[in-house]
């Protein structure tokens, strides 16, 4: 069994700013490589990562964004933790896995992946619910849009 934590990442971007139209919120996507000879390509995601020994939640999901991305401003946003459960096979084995996922903002536009990634993008929602990969992560990302039009970012 293994657990993670991880977030889902975003960021406001003014559009439009003279002609005072707003902003767009963008999602952080990580292009992750192929891992087993079972998978057959490579998949996108959120940053995630193990939950080590005595650490909290919400110190991994720090821990692990800027070891990923680099990004060291996250801000979690109260109200919203959400837990996915799934089954995958490594090393001949199955492994039972839970991921849970908060919501984090972010002001800072660029991203410096690690070398457990070969690539990154920030997309608007539709774009960001087609880019991504696997089904759970898809609906965490609905469940975030509706969270995100409830209770909408202040903007700068």
């Amino acid at each position: 069994m293994e657990r993670s934590a991880g977030a889902v990442i975003f960021r406001e971007e003014p559009f439009g700013a003279a002609q005072g139209k707003g902003s767009r919120t963008l999602f952080l996507l990580l292009h992750y490589p192929t891992r087993s000879s079972k998978s057959k390509k490579a998949h996108w995601d959120f940053p995630k990562g193990h939950i080590e020994k005595g650490e909290e939640e919400i110190d991994t999901v720090k821990r692990e964004v800027k070891e990923e991305t680099g990004l060291n401003d996250i801000n979690i946003i109260d109200g919203f933790k959400e837990r996915i459960k799934y089954y995958f096979t490594a090393e001949e084995r199955t492994i039972f896995k839970t991921v849970i996922f908060y919501l984090a903002e972010t002001k800072t536009k660029n991203v410096k992946i690690s070398k457990e990634h070969i690539g990154f993008k920030w997309l608007p929602y539709k774009e960001a619910l087609k880019q991504l990969t696997f089904q759970k992560p898809k609906d965490i990302l609905r469940k975030v849009d509706n969270a995100l039009k409830q209770n909408p970012p202040a903007t700068a």
